[in-house]
């Protein structure tokens, strides 16, 4: 079962380049060595500490996110109403936090915990593309559907996705698995909205594809997260044990049948 070999990886497969690849700061060094500084979101800043955050320095929008673990998350769409307070508490809560501890997932264990701000990407333009809409609440957010492109990769080759569209949250989110080629798996998680229908295929579909193999190659499972904003592919992040290994999904042959695509026999246990 595909559940269960991610188990035997959290164990055996220990490489240190995992503990950057799952660093949302140090991974991006990483990609734009890999395939480019145009697929990394731009930064605004990095601190230790909530507190050494000038916000009078920030843009009117931007993401606060924690560099070594999720949920840590703070969005603001306007600096005005901004609730720093609760952002403070949450992003402190975070830094206080070793995200290994929780579902032993071991690329975590050694991350820096950091605060890094990105850019705000529903409201951002890259340079030389041009929008006549302007996202400015959160409401806008859900319905501009901004899309993740997630893919399952299996030593450099992505076998499957998943399209989620929405805030990732159980209230807001849509999902559905797909293909490479496009056509609906037959299998989901049963805790996440379906989409009513197969959404359109991104035309970067390809491109993404390719950045999927060239991220994943010799590496015996990850994730590849991938957005496409204005035109133009965007990294995510790598994740190396979805949901802890524990992803719910329907039918539970599934879980049986993606295990297939992971072989264990060719991990080296000794790097």
């Amino acid at each position: 079962m595909f559940s269960e070999k991610l188990q035997w990886l959290k164990l055996h497969d220990r490489r240190s380049i995992y503990t950057t690849m799952v660093d949302k700061y140090e991974v991006k060094n990483w990609i734009s060595n890999r395939i480019g500084e145009s697929y990394v979101v731009p930064n605004l800043g990095v601190w230790d500490s909530f507190d050494q955050i000038d916000l009078d320095t920030l843009p009117e929008q931007f993401v606060l996110k924690c560099t070594h673990d999720s949920g840590g998350l703070a969005i603001c769409n306007d600096r005005d109403t901004f609730d720093v307070t609760a952002a403070w508490e949450k992003i402190e809560k975070s830094l206080a936090r070793n995200y290994y501890y929780s579902g032993r997932e071991w690329p975590y264990r050694d991350v820096k915990p950091r605060i890094l701000a990105e850019v705000y990407l529903p409201a951002w333009e890259p340079e030389g593309t041009k929008s006549d809409t302007k996202i400015e609440t959160l409401a806008d957010q859900i319905e501009a559907g901004m899309t993740d492109y997630k893919f399952y990769c299996f030593n450099g080759e992505p076998k499957f996705l998943y399209v989620s569209q929405g805030l990732h949250d159980h209230e807001t989110a849509k999902m559905i698995f797909l293909t490479c080629d496009w056509e609906p798996t037959g299998f989901a998680r049963p805790d996440y909205l379906h989409f009513d229908a197969v959404p359109p295929k991104p035309s970067t579909l390809d491109e993404m594809l390719a950045i999927a193999r060239r991220l994943s190659e010799d590496i015996p499972f990850v994730r590849v997260d991938l957005f496409e904003h204005f035109g133009r592919v965007l990294f995510s992040e790598m994740t190396f044990h979805p949901v802890s290994g524990m992803m719910p999904i329907e039918p539970n042959s599934a879980d049986v049948e993606i295990g297939r695509y992971l072989e264990l026999a060719h991990v080296d246990a000794t790097r």
